[in-house]
């Protein structure tokens, strides 16, 4: 019988506007080695399977690896199909990658910025796997902050199902 894994979320203290902080954290045990969450998180190909929000679709326009720099695309669908571009931020194999994402074209410069961060901390026993919403670039805050709560649920599902991918593989 497995116990239950440990989840907890913070909200970072960066660029916080009426007591509310830019960065929203969830993190989870999960019994599996960073090698083989980082070999799925760091493949935009398999961002669907992952995908707690139900928005990611396919990605496109992949470099042959990630890396520093590394820009790629999503077809995303939120009610209605749209596309996002993101480009590797951060970037230490096994441990931690982040990408920002903007629309394409000219519609970068009037909105996106919002960082997708994963960290993955090898610990006994497993890992653990820290998802972060980073709004604190993002161009216009007041239209996605009220979705702050339900990424957090969003993130909360997205580790429940790398959890499920990589001890599933095992």
């Amino acid at each position: 019988m497995r116990s239950r894994p440990r989840l907890r979320c913070s909200r970072g203290r960066t660029g916080s506007v009426a007591g509310m902080s830019d960065v929203e954290t969830v993190e989870r045990f999960i019994a599996a080695a960073p090698e083989a969450i980082w070999a799925l998180v760091a493949d935009p190909r398999r961002h669907h399977e992952i995908d707690g929000s139900g928005t990611v679709r396919d990605a496109k326009n992949l470099p042959e690896r990630l890396e520093l720099g590394s820009k790629f695309g999503m077809s995303m669908k939120l009610g209605l199909p749209y596309s996002m571009v993101s480009e590797v931020i951060e970037f230490e194999p096994n441990r931690r990658i982040a990408w920002q994402t903007y629309p394409p074209g000219p519609g970068r410069y009037v909105a996106g910025g919002r960082i997708w961060r994963y960290e993955l901390e090898p610990v006994e026993g497993g890992t653990l796997v820290r998802e972060s919403w980073d709004i604190s670039q993002e161009r216009v805050k007041a239209v996605v902050r009220p979705a702050r709560n339900k990424t957090r649920a969003s993130m909360e599902a997205t580790l429940e199902r790398i959890e499920r991918i990589v001890t599933d593989a095992a």
